[in-house]
């Protein structure tokens, strides 16, 4: 009978630090390729939501009220703004700018999602169909990737507003999101929740380390240009796959190869 997700976290094996780096660029050598094509991919999606949310900015800033001093009649000129009410203007970029979050956040998720199941086919060789690079963003999936975007958000928030010592601890948790969505498909958006809060405070270290190292490294991208950036971006996702596989595994099924 198959074991549901808490009870794998709860037998979780061990996992070996410097293994699970050592494989990992192993692993990225067969799929930089595809994590270049991920990272532009994203970076594509995101202009359109980068401009429609700095141009309102940039509206409401060369708008606000100009106050000139007059040198002869020693007193303040007042030249009215082209907008007659800013505060509602700012209001409405605030919301604005949380909407497209969530969007981009949504769209940055799905194409991560697709690169699991890269990941996951690339190493285990197997013939599964890794769908197109917006499988998740679209039919049943987009629901899901969608309530996991604002969970994000509210988490984080809400760890900056106890004066972020405690975003520490929620990095890990939601580094897990999008992993155990991808490879428990099934999972309600709670037990998602539930369940990447559980395994990332059973093996908060390791994760952490782990995350902190291929973030460092996905960064080396910056020194060989902006293209280079998105080459090796996508890295930092890599150990987290092979800490899944290596601490919950896949199931006998899913794990079959091509003959």
């Amino acid at each position: 009978m198959e074991k549901d997700i808490f009870s794998k976290i709860e037998t979780a094996n061990k996992v070996d630090f410097g293994e699970i780096l050592s494989k990992s660029f192993e692993l990225f050598k067969k799929v930089w390729q595809e994590g270049l094509i991920h990272g532009l991919i994203t970076m594509a999606l995101m202009i359109p939501v980068i401009i429609i949310a700095y141009v309102p900015m940039v509206a409401i800033l060369m708008n606000t009220p100009n106050y000139q001093y007059d040198y002869y009649n020693d007193y303040y000129n007042y030249n009215e703004p082209l907008m007659d009410y800013p505060v509602l203007w700012i209001v409405g970029f605030m919301l604005l700018f949380f909407a497209l979050t969530f969007v981009a956040q949504t769209v940055v998720y799905g194409v991560i999602g697709h690169f699991f199941r890269v990941l996951k086919k690339a190493d285990l060789g197997t013939d599964e169909d890794t769908g197109g690079y917006f499988v998740y963003l679209k039919g049943k999936h987009l629901k899901k990737i969608f309530v996991l975007s604002l969970a994000t958000f509210g988490i984080s928030l809400l760890a900056v507003l106890l004066c972020y010592l405690p975003i520490f601890y929620v990095l890990v948790p939601l580094k897990l999101f999008i992993t155990i969505f991808v490879y428990n498909e099934d999972l309600s958006v709670s037990d998602i929740i539930k369940a990447s809060f559980k395994l990332g405070h059973k093996f908060w270290l390791i994760l952490f380390g782990l995350i902190f190292i291929a973030g460092t490294v996905a960064q080396i991208g910056l020194i060989l240009c902006v293209v280079g950036y998105f080459a090796t971006a996508y890295f930092v996702h890599v150990p987290i796959y092979y800490f899944y596989k290596d601490a919950i595994g896949f199931d006998q099924e899913e794990a079959k190869t091509t003959v």
